[in-house]
């Protein structure tokens, strides 16, 4: 059987990158190539294709079988980075390597089924520019992670512009024009999915149900969950800060009100002991209420200090094609194809 991509002379067939970011995925190999090749084989006359995998800093032996992959399948390219720098920068570099027409970023644990690239592909070419992989069934997931993820897509949307739509996460497809935007933008904390919606461009969408895991188990935990829809919200929303200020305001405005009635019930009925429990409570409400907020500003002050310093998102230490590693700045050899 040949492989998809494999080199030939019909150059105009429009060339086709996915991405997938790894992160101890070696279980998981086996069954994503073969998933991929047996899709990706009927499509080999009308698109070429390239396998982008980034390897973010696996503990496991993740990057040694994807080296041996690479000698099997010369469509596969990889990107080992330097150490564990998260998903989404995990993301943010496979989609800064490929070099497709369209870019399709998926996981590799399968459960988000390569078979829809085949709907992606014919929704892009009827003119699409992005086609969104939509969740329509998401049994697969524990009933709390169902409901975190409901109410946060609310919560986000309600406070951010532009709006995520639900329930899809990074798999999708993306013209390049789509994506050379996306690479334009500075940010180094990068919240994608967020990003892909300030992106635009016409979109449509195609269904599908979330599968189990084919190996392995999730590497995100409730805290890091937690974290990452800190990151959305901040990112795309200043309404915590606004929120604050009008806050701050309504309690400066009671405590005018209240002093301006106690100021009143002295003069009509003269002095009294204060209480030292309706102090004390007043004192220890305010105290919070004024950390909440110096930890609110606090989230968008670590952002800017964050970003001002102009670190990048990710480093390289090494790329393989062929089983052979690619240095990292480096052209490929003379004679070499850019891609297969």
């Amino acid at each position: 059987m040949t492989h998809p991509g494999a080199p030939d002379t019909h150059a105009a067939r429009k060339l086709v990158s996915l991405v997938v970011p790894m992160y101890n995925e070696a279980p998981a190999l086996d069954a994503l190539f073969a998933r991929l090749m047996h899709v990706l084989e009927p499509l080999q006359a009308r698109y070429r294709f390239e396998v982008v995998c980034v390897n973010d800093g696996s503990r496991d032996a993740t990057l040694e079988a994807l080296i041996r992959k690479s000698r099997e399948i010369p469509v596969l390219r990889v990107v080992d980075l330097s150490r564990n720098f998260g998903k989404e920068s995990a993301l943010s570099a496979g989609i800064g390597e490929a070099r497709g027409d369209a870019v399709i970023p998926l996981d590799a644990d399968l459960q988000d089924p390569p078979e829809l690239i085949v709907q992606m592909l014919e929704k892009w070419e009827a003119g699409a520019e992005v086609v969104l992989a939509h969740r329509v069934n998401r049994d697969t997931d524990g009933f709390l992670k169902r409901l975190t993820a409901k109410y946060f897509y609310r919560v986000h949307n309600a406070l951010s512009d532009p709006t995520i739509p639900e329930n899809v996460g990074d798999f999708r497809l993306m013209d390049r024009r789509v994506v050379d935007v996306l690479l334009s933008l500075p940010e180094s904390r990068r919240f994608m999915k967020g990003l892909f919606a300030w992106v635009g461009f016409r979109t449509e969408s195609v269904g599908y149900e979330r599968r189990e895991r084919s190996a392995g188990s999730t590497k995100f935990s409730g805290w890091k969950l937690w974290n990452l829809a800190l990151e959305g919200i901040t990112s795309f929303s200043t309404v915590p800060l606004r929120a604050w200020t009008y806050f701050g305001g309504a309690v400066a405005l009671l405590a005018l009100v209240y002093g301006l009635l106690l100021v009143t019930r002295t003069l009509l009925f003269g002095a009294d002991l204060p209480g030292y429990a309706s102090l004390m409570t007043a004192v220890l409400f305010l105290g919070g209420v004024q950390l909440i907020g110096i930890g609110v500003l606090g989230e968008y002050v670590g952002r800017i200090y964050v970003e001002s310093k102009r670190r990048p998102a990710f480093v390289v230490r090494a790329r393989y094609e062929g089983g052979a590693e690619m240095p990292v700045g480096a052209a490929l050899p003379q004679g070499a194809p850019e891609q297969a």
